[in-house]
């Protein structure tokens, strides 16, 4: 093996490491998480933290969009990424998954908190 080829390998490594999104998915906003967005994050009182997993599929992710996480990133801190039943992936906080509310039409918006008493704003 010539005396490049390591240097590259290692190079190639570094490069592939770099690429992982280490900025956290959510941020505080006026007491609630936001996404990057600017609009309001929810947690279902049904999902069960630290599960890994949301039961929000099908008709009720259509009105509940998840935070959806990209492959290249990484958890961390309170935040972690569960799979959904499709595959995809979705950024939960403190273990419970993260979702928009399709009605809130701007950031700052807030309309799904207590919806049926099972959504609620996500709180730090």
């Amino acid at each position: 093996m010539n005396k490049i080829a390591p240097v590259l390998i290692l190079s190639a490594i570094l490069a592939s490491c770099a690429t992982y999104e280490a900025t956290p998915p959510a941020r505080i906003t006026d007491g609630v998480l936001t996404a990057s967005n600017g609009m309001t994050l929810y947690v279902f009182d049904k999902d069960v933290a630290g599960s890994g997993k949301s039961v929000c599929n099908g008709p009720c992710a259509t009105n509940w969009p998840p935070l959806h996480a990209m492959d290249r990133q990484s958890p961390g801190a309170d935040f972690s990424v569960v799979t959904r039943n499709d595959g995809t992936k979705q950024w939960a906080f403190k273990g419970k998954p993260l979702y928009f509310w399709s009605k809130d039409r701007k950031p700052g918006d807030r309309t799904g908190d207590g919806f049926k008493k099972v959504w609620r704003v996500a709180r730090p």
